[in-house]
Order: structure tokens, then C-alpha cells, then sequence
């Protein structure tokens, strides 16, 4: 058995915590410079605004539906998921965080009313963290995910589902007609892992729901899609076929790339945003314990602009794998001059660390005269690891690498962010001060 706890309209309501003033309004949180709707409120869904929404396309319900958008606030959302996380890993003995806002808790030897005590887990965690979530229940994953899905939507939308199943909803428990009404009202493009390209396939052979999907035969799934349909339909027939990760595996790549403020044009301001990509990505890097043997970075102009266009990228190879920052942005920086050329509206950078290895592994070779010593690579190492620590402890940017810049926010290539409210959480000078 498996439940996915989920948290609704997350970001909106981690902001709605300490500004209760957004509940029942109509609310978005736009994404890096405020270009895209990335979270809304039910009433924000209600009024049309699709995820992903342009900002200028949605802008005008600010005057005709009092819309509030805020700019991305991630520090605040990451705190507030592990204390949501941390509570909701009190449903069950083993847990797999699958993101930012959801979590798969493993439920095999639980006694009890698994639906009562998701309840209450669903309301300690309304009454601590202050972030409503719904709770689905199967005896696979992908059954887990899809009874989210209906516990979320009977709550949302009254009539589609059956009252019971809001908030918290148990397939395993359902009768056999139950379950196929439920599956019938359900649209096949919901099920996890069917993207749209698979969903308008399925949608004209003639699977319009969750049911038609359930009822075909895996063999003619193998042929007609591919194995990863077949295991999403065998889940739902109740096989499980998919485990808890209690780990997640260690990316293949790591990349770190942003869109732009505003548009650069010098070469010392994208010599430092390249400096600090490379330095996110190279902690990252040592977060998962592996090594980079090739460092990639690109510059390109905006699509959308009416101005003479320019994109390149180059790899650099580094001479032995490292996890070091100062090896990793200097490959970084030498790759963008090569490839910068004055006289360009530059509006997004970013780096790439590949050919990903175990820092278990080292690389052996002869000694040339001019590289560093085991000495000084373990002395690097501990460097590294004393960075990471003050900068865990102290806040992100604490330490960095000097070419990255010391003006915070007020660099020509920060993000633009006109809408973020305080780190409550995360920032001493953000704390709510509450007077008498």
C-alpha cells in the first residue's frame, strides 16, 4: 500500500501562511524574472489562468478580478517542504519525497483506519505548517498519485467525485462498481506519467478514461506504445510494478541556467553570472558526491526580441575530474570568452557540469611536473567541504568565488523579482514581528 501526500497550490499556499489576506483571493506566483503563472490559487484556476500563463497575457485581472502575483519566493517554499515533509513521513514507515510539494509514504504494515489516520496527519500538518494538502491511497504508485487526483478535484470541484473521497482517498477500499465509476469520470490524461503527445494518442484509438485504459490488454499496449505504458497500466490493474526510492540516483548531469533581469551586454557581467552558475552547479555536484570531467557553457540572445540574434555553446574538458568550484568556474569562464562577441543583447547563460563520476573513482596518471598533488586534492576537498558548511549555515552566497560579484541583487544579470515577499523563514531580517 502507498499514499502520496500532496500539498495544494503549494507555493500560493506557502505564501497565504503568513499573508492571510490572500485566502479566498484570487492569487498566482510567477516564475523566475515574473514571466509565467508556475502556481495558482483555486480562484485563480477559476477565472481561466492556465499554468504556465504568460504574466502580460493574465496581467488585466489584477484591475477586473483583484489578482495578486507574487514573484518566486524558493528559499521560503524549500523550508516550508521539509516541515511539511517531516510531518507527513508520520503516515507510514518509509518515505520517498518525490518533490517539492509531494511525498509517497510506504504504508505496508500500518494497522488501522489508513484513511482516519491520513486525516489526522492531513490535519497536523494544516495545524503546524499551515499548508493544506490532500492524501491518496492504492496498493500502487500510479494508484496512489490518481487517487490524489480525485481527492483533490472532489474537494475542488463538488459533483464530479463522491463527497467522501475529498480530501482523502483510499482506492483500495472502494467497491468494485465504486472504483469504476471513478475510473470512468476520469479522464485517461490524468493518469501519472501520460504526457499529451501519449494522451491525444490514446484519445483517438478511443481511450477517453482511466477505465479504458484498465480494460486493455498490456501485450497490445507493449506493441501499439512501449513498456512504460504497459508498467503504468499493469499499476493501475493493481500489479505493483513500481518501488519506493529512498534515495533518489545521482543525475547524469547538473546544469544551472538563468534568464536574465535585463539584457547584458559586457563580457565582466556574464563572467560573473557564469561564476556563480558554475559555483550552484559545482555544489550540487559535491551534494551527490561525484566528480565533472567536462564543463559546458552557453550564452544565447532572446527569441523574442527584434534585436540581431546570437546563441553558441562550448564544452571544455578538464584535465582530471573534479568537484572543485575554482577549477570548475575557471573551465567556465575560459569557455565563455571564447565564444562571447561584443555588441550583442544577451538575455540567458548557463553551465553544465557532464561526464558525471563517483568521487569514489580517481583517476590515475603520470606525474607531468604541473599538476596538483594528492596533498593539495584532498586539501581542495576539505576546502570545498568548509565552503559548503558556512555557506549551509550562514545562508546561500555566503562564500563565493571573488569573479562572481559582490553587489547581490543589484548585478545587471540578477533575475528581476519586483514581487518577492521576505524570507519569514530563512532571513532574520524577514522574521514577522508581532507588538502589542
Amino acid at each position: 500500500m502507498y499514499a502520496l501526500v500532496d500539498g495544494n497550490n503549494f507555493y500560493v499556499s506557502c505564501e497565504r501562511i503568513f499573508r492571510p489576506s490572500l485566502r479566498g483571493v484570487p492569487a498566482v506566483v510567477l516564475s523566475n524574472n515574473d514571466g509565467c503563472c508556475v502556481a495558482r490559487s483555486n480562484e485563480a484556476k477559476a477565472l481561466g489562468i492556465k499554468m504556465g500563463a504568460p504574466w502580460f497575457q493574465v496581467k488585466h485581472f489584477e484591475d477586473s478580478a483583484g489578482l495578486v502575483a507574487l514573484s518566486a519566493n524558493f528559499a521560503l517554499y524549500g523550508d516550508i517542504s521539509d516541515r511539511m515533509m517531516s510531518l507527513a513521513a508520520g503516515l507510514g514507515p518509509t518515505q520517498e519525497i518525490y518533490s517539492i510539494d509531494e511525498s509517497f509514504i510506504g504504508l505496508d504494515g500500518v494497522p488501522g483506519d489508513l484513511v482516519e489516520r491520513s486525516h489526522k496527519i492531513r490535519s497536523r500538518i494544516l495545524q503546524w505548517v499551515g499548508v493544506p494538502c490532500c492524501v491518496g491511497i492504492g496498493t500502487t504508485k500510479t494508484l496512489a498519485k490518481l487517487a490524489n487526483h480525485v481527492a483533490k478535484t472532489a474537494e475542488r470541484k463538488p459533483g464530479l467525485y463522491p463527497a467522501h473521497l475529498a480530501q482523502v482517498c483510499n482506492l483500495a477500499i472502494l467497491s468494485h462498481a465504486e472504483r469504476q465509476a471513478v475510473f470512468e469520470a476520469t479522464e485517461v490524461g490524468e493518469v501519472w506519467g501520460i504526457g499529451r503527445r501519449i494522451g491525444k494518442q490514446l484519445m483517438d484509438s478511443g481511450i477517453q478514461t482511466v477505465q479504458d485504459l484498465v480494460r486493455m490488454d498490456v501485450a497490445t499496449v507493449r506493441r501499439g506504445w512501449s513498456v512504460v505504458l504497459e508498467r503504468t497500466v499493469r499499476e493501475l490493474q493493481g500489479t505493483p510494478c513500481i518501488g519506493l526510492d529512498d534515495a533518489p540516483a545521482p543525475k547524469q548531469e547538473i546544469a544551472c541556467t538563468r534568464s536574465f533581469g535585463h539584457a547584458v551586454t559586457a563580457l565582466s557581467a556574464l563572467t560573473e553570472a557564469v561564476s556563480e552558475f558554475s559555483s550552484r552547479a559545482a555544489e550540487k555536484l559535491r551534494k551527490q558526491s561525484s566528480l565533472a570531467a567536462q564543463v559546458m557553457v552557453f550564452i544565447r540572445t532572446s527569441p523574442f526580441r527584434r534585436d540581431e540574434q546570437y546563441s553558441r555553446s562550448i564544452s571544455v574538458p578538464l584535465r582530471r575530474p573534479t568537484a572543485d568550484t575554482g577549477a570548475i568556474v575557471q573551465a567556465a569562464v575560459l569557455g565563455l570568452q571564447a565564444i562571447y562577441r561584443p555588441g550583442f543583447n544577451y538575455a540567458k547563460a548557463g553551465v553544465m557540469l557532464m561526464d558525471l563520476q563517483s568521487d569514489s573513482i580517481r583517476q590515475g596518471e603520470l606525474e607531468l611536473g604541473d599538476e596538483a598533488s594528492l596533498e593539495d586534492m584532498a586539501e581542495n576537498s576539505r576546502l570545498m567541504s568548509a565552503l559548503d558548511a558556512i555557506n549551509q549555515r550562514y545562508g546561500k552566497g555566503t562564500m563565493k568565488i571573488a569573479s562572481s560579484g559582490l553587489d547581490g541583487d543589484r548585478r545587471v544579470w540578477s533575475m528581476r523579482q519586483e514581487r518577492r515577499t521576505p524570507g519569514y523563514t530563512t532571513d532574520w531580517a524577514g522574521i514577522p514581528v508581532a507588538r502589542a
